[in-house]
């Protein structure tokens, strides 16, 4: 949910609309969307970014897109917590790779990538981690 204090009723509708894209995975609209100037980062109420949706929600074509694009790949929601760990706690190990590859620190974020891999055993990302 966006929060909505003040805010046109229809913008709140079009920003649920482009959250509910990342969430599902709609690459292709979600590109027209940014080509047509919605911000890359654009945050919800909890502070999820479009690329904590996609990554969280495992779709490495819309983290590309959005990567492509300039978004942050470190930036915390309200949790603290970042898209790459999101994406390890989700087991979604091509996108941890993707946003790796685009930069994002596996030491950010609490609890971060790295601590996550961790916790739940994944040596494979840990030696991954140990590379950036």
């Amino acid at each position: 949910m966006v929060e909505s204090e003040g805010l046109d009723p229809e913008l709140i509708e079009l920003a649920s609309k482009i959250f509910d894209l990342a969430r599902t995975g709609d690459a292709a609209t979600l590109a027209a969307y940014l080509e047509a100037g919605v911000p890359v980062n654009l945050a919800n109420d909890r502070g999820d970014t479009l690329l904590m949706l996609a990554a969280y929600h495992g779709h490495p074509e819309a983290v590309t897109v959005l990567l492509d694009r300039g978004a942050d790949p470190d930036r915390v929601n309200d949790r603290g917590q970042t898209p790459a760990a999101g994406a390890v706690f989700k087991g979604e190990d091509e996108i941890v790779r993707a946003l790796l590859a685009a930069g994002a620190d596996p030491d950010a974020g609490t609890p971060s990538a790295r601590d996550s891999a961790t916790l739940f055993g994944k040596t494979e990302l840990l030696e991954l981690f140990g590379e950036h």
